[in-house]
């Protein structure tokens, strides 16, 4: 594996990237929250996309793909791990979402491609990148209320995002445009979609359904 190569990558799709707001419906009609994690140590890749309603956040379909891990984890260059599970799941989509929240990284990554980008390009879709943990950037602490937010700022002091106290008591969210979607209208769109938790309701169920925790279960109303 040259990691060159895939650096090289990186910095081109970059490029193409748009940080503009280019929603088709607005408000949108259906969000996608979009979840990837990892199973068996490492050796299964499980990509999750869940369709909601907005604004009331009913589900309308999921799907969830598991495939063999074809790279290492390598620290970012994580997106290409996760890519090809991802575009599995994405075939099966039977409605194309007019915005997707994904866990993970959008601009706010070294090389400015983090998955959210990287998956929002391939797709064409508006996207938004709500991580749980800073990769890159620096910032100033938000204050503890709930709603504080501190600028998330990249080489030159360009803007790469916020970071956004989402629950008292929490640790605050990592977001960041994906494509499609400017720096404010990333921060906006995620408040949108919040319902009292930590994290926003399209990225909470994509995670929760992907992990099959019981109240998600119970509680899907899917029409596939």
């Amino acid at each position: 594996m040259d990691l060159s190569v895939l650096r090289e990558q990186q910095v081109a799709l970059a490029t193409q990237v748009i940080l503009e707001d280019r929603l088709e419906h607005v408000p949108p009609r259906l969000i996608a929250g979009v979840d990837v994690g990892f199973e068996q140590a490492g050796a299964v890749t499980r990509a999750a996309i869940v369709l909601l309603r907005y604004p009331s956040f009913e589900q309308v379909e999921y799907h969830v793909q598991r495939i063999a891990t074809r790279m290492p984890y390598i620290p970012g260059f994580l997106s290409f791990r996760e890519i090809p599970a991802l575009l599995e799941a994405w075939q099966a989509v039977s409605q194309k979402p007019d915005l997707m929240l994904v866990d993970g990284q959008g601009i706010a990554h070294p090389r400015r491609l983090g998955i959210a980008s990287h998956f929002g390009l391939l797709v064409n879709v508006p996207t938004i990148g709500v991580a749980k943990k800073r990769l890159y950037g620096r910032f100033e602490p938000p204050g503890e209320e709930v709603g504080s937010s501190q600028p998330l700022l990249g080489k030159d002091d360009e803007q790469l995002g916020w970071v956004w106290r989402s629950k008292k008591r929490c640790n605050p969210l990592f977001i960041s445009p994906g494509h499609l979607v400017s720096v404010d209208s990333a921060l906006l769109w995620v408040k949108r979609c919040m319902a009292g938790y930590r994290l926003p309701e399209p990225t909470r169920w994509a995670d929760g359904i992907a992990s099959q925790r019981p109240a998600f279960m119970r509680r899907q109303a899917i029409t596939r």
